[in-house]
C-alpha cells in the first residue's frame, strides 16, 4: 500500500507525531514531491503496522538498500536488470 493510499482515510499528523517527522515533510513524501528518506522507512513500517512497507515507500530501490527483504512475503519482484548497453569502437 502506498503512503498516499494508507493516509487516505487516516490524519496525516498523527503519523507524523508518531515518527518524529514535521507533518509537511510526511505531506511532500506522501504526493512524491520528496522521495521518503532511508532512515524513514522502517519507521512509517512499525508505525502503520506493516500496513506501507518499506517496498512501497521506495519502490524503484527497495532491494538494493535492503536486500534482506528479497523474497519476503509480500515483496514484489526484483526488477532485472537492464542489459548493459554494447560500446561501439
Amino acid at each position: 500500500m502506498t503512503l498516499n493510499e494508507y493516509l487516505a482515510d487516516r490524519k496525516a499528523v498523527d503519523l507524523a507525531r508518531l515518527i518524529g517527522a514535521h507533518p509537511v515533510l510526511l505531506s511532500q513524501w506522501r504526493s512524491g514531491v520528496r522521495p521518503v528518506p532511508i532512515e524513514r522507512c522502517t519507521a512509517i513500517e512499525v508505525a502503520t503496522e506493516r500496513a506501507v512497507c518499506r517496498w512501497d515507500l521506495r519502490p524503484d530501490d527497495w532491494f538494493r538498500i535492503w536486500p534482506e527483504l528479497i523474497g519476503a512475503e509480500g515483496a514484489p519482484a526484483v526488477p532485472s536488470p537492464e542489459p548493459a548497453e554494447r560500446a561501439t569502437t
